[in-house]
């Protein structure tokens, strides 16, 4: 990989949200921000025994909160990538490159915006929503967030308090007794979305693993069309 497309930012803290989910705050060594679009991931080259690991992990920052950038990550049980992460102290040094991806909001969003997430997959929604609401208009957007228990909803005072600030937008935990299946969000889906009403949306969707498309295809049956519905699987 061309060196010239790698940077070097330092861990500057570390928040532990709970036991296996942890935010890193990281700054670059040039001090630099970085130019991201809400939505969009970095990847990070981990030394990991004698070979790099490339692993990536979206960036979980507010646009305006300056050359600070935050990753969020879970720890993964037989997972190289996050136990490296989580190995690591304040003041260490990281390489990526990016930001890359194209799961980002639709320049126009005159409609009504619904998001759809499985645990982790919430972390480009913060972003992503900040923007949402920075735009003038009165359409209404809905946080949809399926997790194991109330410990575990990441950044829960932030959507409350945003949810108090903005009268369009609503914040819908859903507590999930299956934790390793996003199909557990499925009958709030289906009370919801699985007759179109005829109400312009667009939705997007962000969790783990091949579940995640169960949720996809009850909007897809429900004949809102593809170019509304999008989607990011990890």
């Amino acid at each position: 990989m061309d060196s010239q497309n790698v940077n070097l930012a330092r861990i500057e803290r570390i928040y532990n949200h709970n036991a296996d989910t942890r935010s890193l705050l990281l700054k670059t060594l040039r001090g630099s921000t970085v130019p991201f679009r809400p939505g969009q991931f970095l990847s990070f080259l981990l030394p990991i025994g004698q070979t790099t690991v490339t692993r990536a992990y979206t960036v979980a920052s507010l646009p305006d909160e300056g050359t600070l950038f935050e990753i969020c990550l879970n720890r993964v049980g037989d997972g190289l990538g996050s136990s490296y992460l989580f190995h690591r102290s304040e003041s260490d040094i990281l390489q990526f490159n990016g930001p890359w991806g194209n799961f980002v909001l639709d320049q126009s969003e005159d409609c009504e915006q619904v998001f759809i997430a499985d645990r982790t997959g919430v972390v480009p929604f913060r972003p992503m929503i900040h923007q949402a609401l920075s735009v003038a208009h009165s359409c209404p957007i809905r946080l949809i967030y399926g997790e194991r228990d109330w410990t575990a909803l990441l950044y829960y005072d932030e959507w409350r308090s945003w949810e108090e600030r903005h009268s369009r937008f609503s914040f819908e935990p859903v507590l999930i007794n299956n934790y390793s299946d996003a199909r557990a969000l499925m009958p709030f889906i289906e009370k919801h979305y699985s007759v179109n009403d005829g109400t312009r949306r667009r939705f997007y969707i962000c969790g783990i693993g091949k579940p995640l498309l169960a949720l996809r295809d009850v909007l897809r049956k429900a004949e809102y069309e593809r170019t509304v519905i999008k989607y990011e699987r990890w």
